[in-house]
């Protein structure tokens, strides 16, 4: 198992399970389009970001806006809700958490 010296007074030992979790989030931050996303997400006024408001600057189509998106919520990075005809995106704790860290 990995040990992690972050600090004189803290020492982690994170599981395997948190291990794989932790690498499958970075690898779906690794993409640009999907790091690019999950940054408008963050950046959203409103509470949720709908994918109507997302797709307009990749200049990519809906279908593969939502592909990614469908990787970032998988990842668990993102939550998805429907609102009517339209998905609308959050952020979760985790993505708040490595957002934060990262930037």
């Amino acid at each position: 198992m990995y040990a992690f010296d972050v600090s004189p007074r803290l020492l982690l030992r994170p599981s395997s399970k948190k291990l794989a979790r932790l690498a499958e989030q970075y690898k779906a931050l690794g993409d640009p389009t999907r790091l690019g996303l999950i940054l408008k997400v963050a950046s959203c006024s409103e509470d949720a970001a709908c994918i109507c408001e997302l797709t307009p600057d990749t200049n990519l189509a809906q279908s593969t806006v939502s592909h990614h998106m469908k990787v970032l919520v998988d990842a668990g990075l993102l939550i998805r809700t429907q609102r009517g005809k339209w998905a609308f995106f959050a952020l979760t704790e985790d993505a708040t958490t490595l957002l934060h860290n990262f930037l």
